[in-house]
C-alpha cells in the first residue's frame, strides 16, 4: 500500500542555485522567476495584451470551495463552472475570422464539416494550481535537469516537470515534460472506447486500464529520477472476442538504458508471453487502427524514431477546463453524432501553448511521417495533435479533453477524440461518462507487485 503523506517541500536557496550552474537547465536569473512572472511550472503568469487570456490565479487547490465531491474513490466529476456560457462560437461560417489561432487540424475539420463542427469559446479560467512540495522539485529541476543519451532520458528529481524552462534548442526538454508532467501516482479506470464509422455506427470496446506513475509517489517526492517510469495493466473487457486478454507495462525513464517491456495475457491458451515490442504504431485494441500504442495522450514512449523542433510559443483555441463533457450525466448517445463528437460538450479556451514537433527520420518506419503537437503551457500536456502520413498529407486530427482532478491536484486525462480525415470516421477513446465510476486516483492501493507476468497469470484465477 502506498502511504499518501506528503514530504515537507523541498527549500532551495539562491546559493543552491548558483552551486549547481554547471549543470543548469535555466539560468538563476530565469529560475528566479518562477512562482512570480511565470508560474512553478513555466508558463507566463500575465494574461496577454488583448485580455483575451486571463491571468493566472492559482488561487484553487485542489476541490474548490463549496464543491461536495470525495477524493479518490470515483465520484464522477463536479463542474465547478457549470454556471459559465459561450462567449461565441467558431463554426463553418466564421472560422477564417480566427485562422491564425487555429491548428492545421482543426481548419481541416471546418473544412471538412462545415455544417457540424464547431468550437464554442469560453471565458478563459486559470485557477487550479499544482501543491507547492511539487512545485519545489520544480525549482531544482530547472537548475539541475539535464537531457542524457541523445535525449532519450534525463537526469532530475520525482514530482515535477524537469525542464519548466525549455531550451528551444533542445525539443526533447519540452516533450519529456509531457511525460513527466505532475500527475495521479495511481489510476483505475473503466474506459469505452467507441470506434464510430462515418455513418454513425459504432463498434465498442472496453477496458479496465490501472497502473502506478512512479514519478508522484508522495513518499519519493524529491528522490532522484529512478529507472522506471510507470506500471500499467489493460484487462480486455469489450469486444467478446478478446475478453480476458490482458496486457502488462513497465516504461522505463531513459529509453537508452532500457526499453518498455511488456507481457500478454492469453485466456484462450492461458498463457503468459513477453512481447518482442509494445509501442510505436501498434494499433491500440478496439481502435481498428485509428490510434497506435504511442497516440495514447497524443505522445508516449520512445522519441528515437523522430527528429523534433520546438517553436515559440503561440496562442492557440485547445479544450481546457472539459467538466461538462466527462461528467457522470452525459449520455453516449447524445455525445457520439456522425464524424465526431456533439459540440455541444465542449469547452475551448484561448491559450499559449508551445509548439512540439516530430518528423520521421529516414530508415525508420512508423504509420505517421509527422507529428505536431500544441502543448498547454500551463500543465505541459499534449492537448492537440495533428498527424501526418508518410507522404505529409494530413490524415488525422485528435485532442484530448483534460481536466484538473481535485484528487490529484493535477491536470488528468478525459475524454479523447481521434478523427480520422481520410475515412470520416473517430474514435471516442477514454470515455467513463456511463461507468458506475469515473477515473479512481491516487489511491494508492497498488504496488510494483501488482505488475509482473505473474500478477499476469493470476487473473486467470
Amino acid at each position: 500500500m502506498l502511504k499518501k503523506n506528503l514530504l515537507p517541500p523541498i527549500v532551495i536557496s539562491l546559493l543552491i542555485v548558483q552551486s549547481h550552474l554547471s549543470f543548469a537547465s535555466a539560468s538563476v536569473e530565469k529560475v528566479a522567476k518562477l512562482g512570480n512572472e511565470l508560474t512553478c511550472v513555466g508558463a507566463i503568469s500575465a494574461g496577454n495584451s488583448a485580455g483575451t487570456i486571463p491571468a493566472y490565479s492559482g488561487k484553487w487547490l485542489g476541490k474548490p470551495p463549496g464543491v461536495e465531491y470525495e477524493l479518490s474513490v470515483g465520484q464522477h466529476l463536479v463542474d465547478p463552472y457549470a454556471d459559465d456560457k459561450p462567449v461565441y462560437t467558431i463554426d463553418g461560417k466564421n472560422w477564417k475570422e480566427y485562422a491564425t489561432q487555429l491548428t492545421v487540424g482543426q481548419k481541416a475539420m471546418f473544412e471538412q464539416y462545415p455544417d457540424t463542427f464547431k468550437m464554442p469559446v469560453y471565458t478563459g479560467r486559470r485557477d487550479f494550481r499544482y501543491p507547492d512540495a511539487s512545485c519545489e522539485v520544480v525549482k531544482r529541476n530547472a537548475v539541475e535537469a539535464k537531457l542524457v543519451d541523445d535525449g532519450l532520458g534525463f537526469t532530475g528529481y520525482q514530482g515535477g516537470v524537469p525542464f519548466p524552462i525549455p531550451d528551444m534548442n533542445q525539443p526533447l526538454q519540452a516533450l519529456a515534460n509531457n511525460n513527466y508532467a505532475y500527475r495521479a501516482y495511481t489510476f483505475d479506470t473503466t474506459r469505452d472506447i467507441a470506434d464510430v464509422s462515418s455513418d454513425g455506427v459504432i463498434a465498442w470496446g472496453r477496458t479496465r486500464s490501472y497502473g502506478i506513475f512512479t514519478g508522484t509517489v508522495p513518499e519519493q517526492l524529491g528522490e532522484s529520477l529512478g529507472k522506471v517510469q510507470a506500471y500499467g495493466i489493460a484487462i480486455n473487457i469489450l469486444p467478446t472476442r478478446t475478453k480476458g486478454s490482458a496486457t502488462v507495462v513497465s516504461e522505463p525513464n531513459n529509453y537508452a538504458q532500457g526499453k518498455r517491456l511488456a507481457w500478454n495475457y492469453n485466456p484462450g491458451t492461458r498463457r503468459v508471453r513477453q512481447l518482442p515490442e509494445y509501442g510505436f504504431d501498434t494499433p491500440l485494441s478496439a481502435s481498428s487502427g485509428k490510434l497506435t500504442i504511442d497516440s495514447d495522450r497524443l505522445m508516449n514512449g520512445s522519441p528515437e524514431r523522430y527528429n523534433w523542433t520546438l517553436g515559440e510559443r503561440k496562442e492557440i483555441f485547445i479544450p481546457v477546463n472539459t467538466y461538462k463533457v466527462n461528467k457522470g450525466d452525459v449520455k453516449y448517445d447524445s455525445l457520439l453524432q456522425v464524424n465526431h463528437a456533439n459540440p455541444e460538450y465542449m469547452r475551448y479556451e484561448l491559450r499559449r501553448v508551445w509548439v512540439l514537433e516530430g518528423k520521421l527520420k529516414e530508415d525508420y518506419r512508423h504509420k505517421y511521417g509527422r507529428r505536431t503537437m500544441y502543448l498547454d503551457e500551463d500543465n505541459w500536456h499534449a492537448i492537440v495533435a495533428d498527424y501526418y502520413d508518410t507522404r505529409d498529407e494530413l490524415v488525422q486530427h485528435a485532442f484530448v479533453n483534460y481536466y484538473y482532478a481535485f484528487d490529484t491536484q493535477a491536470f488528468e486525462p478525459g475524454s479523447s477524440f481521434y478523427h480520422d480525415l481520410t475515412s470520416g470516421g473517430y474514435v471516442g477513446y477514454n470515455l467513463f461518462q456511463e461507468q458506475d465510476k469515473g477515473p479512481v486516483l491516487n489511491k494508492g492501493n497498488f504496488t510494483s507487485s501488482n505488475f509482473t507476468p505473474a500478477a499476469l497469470r493470476r487473473l486467470s484465477h
